[in-house]
């Protein structure tokens, strides 16, 4: 099985710096490439405080590690339409989380998944209009939550665009699917000593002063 390392979270911060750098030139990933589902977090740490939300996008479908990194980096940090984009000056409190996702099983009902161990998919037909939602929830989220699997359901359904009353026979109409994942986190600061051990510089974006 596939195994989310450190060298993906570092590919994706170089990403991100060499955008706020305009700049083409990346070094190269020091991971194999493979294809497989994966998503890119960002979150932001203020004075020590619990890691905030800064951007979380990736794909359900098996796509190539190398440019699925480099391209969901990007657009996680800069494209997700619940947070402004994330600034240059950010990049000292970010932290990054990469994940793989693995072992894809369709459940017998829409509490066939544990918390702490199963990412989840949900699809369903809004009943308003006869359309085809769908969300998905990585594993961490609902044990980092505290969410009993009920309230991660129906936040779930509200994370779709349902905005109607949610009765018991509509979770009962959801087609679940549980997966796991393999995800590694590292902070600006680990990124930043990963390099001078590995490349013997400093991180820097002309113009912007980082400081840790």
């Amino acid at each position: 099985m596939v195994s989310a390392k450190r060298e993906m979270a570092v590919y994706c911060f170089d990403t991100l710096l060499a955008h706020y750098d305009n700049t083409n030139q990346l070094p190269p990933p020091d991971f194999e490439d493979g294809q497989h589902p994966l998503f890119v977090t960002w979150k932001k740490v203020v004075n020590g405080g619990e890691p905030r939300l800064r951007g979380c996008i990736g794909t359900l479908e098996a796509r190539a590690l190398i440019s699925g990194f480099r391209d969901y980096a990007l657009t996680s940090a800069l494209r997700d339409r619940r947070f402004s984009p994330i600034q240059a000056k950010e990049l000292p409190q970010l932290q990054c989380t990469v994940s793989i996702l693995t072992d894809y099983e369709t459940a017998t009902d829409y509490l066939d998944w544990e918390v702490g161990k199963h990412g989840i998919i949900i699809e369903f037909i809004d009943p308003d209009n006869n359309t085809r939602r769908n969300a998905t929830y990585l594993p961490e989220v609902a044990e980092h939550e505290g969410w009993t699997q009920l309230v991660a359901i129906d936040s779930l359904m509200r994370k779709s665009g349902y905005n109607g009353a949610i009765t018991e026979s509509l979770r009962k109409s959801i087609q679940l699917t549980r997966y796991q994942s393999s995800a590694i986190t590292m902070h600006y600061g680990e990124y930043v000593a990963y390099v001078k051990n590995t490349r013997g510089t400093v991180p820097t974006i002309i113009g912007v002063k980082l400081t840790i």
